[in-house]
């Protein structure tokens, strides 16, 4: 964690314990040390009195409910990721790591709040990180095939049956040495990653993409995870924003019409045309991913600030949350808690970071050649769309 850390050799130690009595006319023996971490209430202790105590002091300082931080441990041993050692439970591992996330918190921080050596603090913050990690794949899963009760809705159904999430990006700030900087920097010319994440209509992420620069389009980052592991089912697609190319695999919204929710309701008129009434119902169902983003972000604050961590580390950190958040979710986790809690942290350390693109910079040739295809598709059930609506209206 601190590369630039080096232990004083025997000789340093020696000339601090011959010259500091002198300086300070000491008569106190150079062999005598002062321990630092000498609380009362040790780290295991505090994580106890945290996990049986009022439910809010959980959520507060682990970001989550007592009984889902108990059974993320259970599952974290059982999987044999971690183990209880001689001076630290897996319970005190896991809160180690979780407080760091919650507040951003540094190393000497993490020392003071749970009375251990910077070593030891390092050595279980990646620890942890890693178990959670792991997990991955076991809780980052392709969504179902099966259409999700939200589809069967009049206003959605048949048009949608064949939607299987929404798809988005969410720029993470990030620190970084200078001279790594450059292609990090955004269009609002801050540091940070471009992470491309898919969900389903439960609020669970189906895919996470992280670690691209922030300087590249949101559409490029898309097509690497296809690249790499990301699909997308045959006759099957995922809802996107104008920041895409439009596909039959990738639906975006018509451009130059009302399209945010925000935009239809400002309007205070019924949808004029195919295209607003598209754009409407569009809207609806991919507001899901920018509400597990909003959710996913004010759970873990550590995602609106540039951390101190490594970039490797700070890239699987974003995983993890991910990771974390399914298992919240799977657990029947309050989701509309995180939108009101109190973040501890400076909001000075938050950073100002783009949503994603706002148009299509045609700068990937797999997507256009697929755009016409995705524009007659489009077409054909937003006047398919059209003409139930109308027929609704007139026959009431």
């Amino acid at each position: 964690m601190y590369p630039s850390y080096r232990r004083r050799s025997n000789s340093d130690d020696e000339f601090i314990h011959f010259v500091l009595p002198t300086l300070e006319n000491s008569t106190q023996s150079s062999s005598t040390r002062r321990s630092m971490h000498t609380s009362k209430l040790s780290g295991g202790c505090r994580v106890h009195e945290i996990l049986t105590g009022h439910e809010r002091l959980c959520k507060r300082n682990f970001r989550m409910e007592v009984g889902i931080f108990h059974a993320l441990v259970d599952k974290l041993r059982e999987k044999g990721y971690l183990a209880n050692t001689i001076y630290v439970s897996v319970e005190e591992q896991v809160a180690i790591f979780l407080y760091a996330v919650a507040k951003n918190a540094t190393n000497e921080t993490l020392q003071d709040w749970f009375q251990h050596s910077p070593d030891t603090i390092h050595r279980y913050f990646k620890a942890v990180l890693n178990a959670i990690t792991n997990l991955t794949s076991v809780y980052i899963r392709a969504p179902s095939l099966h259409p999700h009760p939200i589809l069967s809705k009049p206003q959605f159904y048949p048009f949608f049956k064949n939607c299987i999430g929404a798809i988005d990006v969410t720029h993470i700030p990030m620190k970084l040495p200078l001279d790594e900087q450059e292609p990090y920097r955004n269009r609002k010319q801050t540091i940070s990653q471009n992470c491309m994440v898919a969900c389903d209509f439960d609020l669970k992420f189906v895919h996470i993409h992280p670690g691209w620069e922030g300087s590249a389009s949101d559409a490029r980052v898309l097509h690497d995870a296809l690249n790499h592991g990301f699909e997308v089912p045959n006759g099957k697609f995922y809802l996107v924003d104008a920041g895409y190319a439009n596909t039959p695999q990738f639906l975006a919204p018509y451009r130059g019409t009302r399209y945010h929710l925000k935009e239809q309701g400002r309007a205070r008129q019924r949808p004029q045309n195919y295209k607003e009434l598209f754009n409407l119902r569009h809207a609806q169902l991919r507001n899901h991913v920018e509400r597990i983003i909003g959710i996913y972000k004010m759970r873990f604050p550590i995602l609106k600030v540039a951390s101190h961590f490594p970039k490797e580390k700070q890239v699987d950190i974003s995983v993890a949350c991910a990771v974390l958040h399914n298992f919240i979710r799977l657990y029947n986790g309050d989701m509309t808690w995180p939108s009101n809690a109190t973040m501890d942290i400076d909001q000075e350390q938050i950073i100002d970071v783009p949503d994603g693109d706002h148009n299509y910079q045609d700068d990937i040739n797999a997507f256009n050649f697929s755009r016409e295809a995705g524009n007659q598709m489009r077409d054909d059930i937003a006047r398919q769309m059209w003409d139930q609506y109308i027929s609704r209206r007139t026959s009431r």
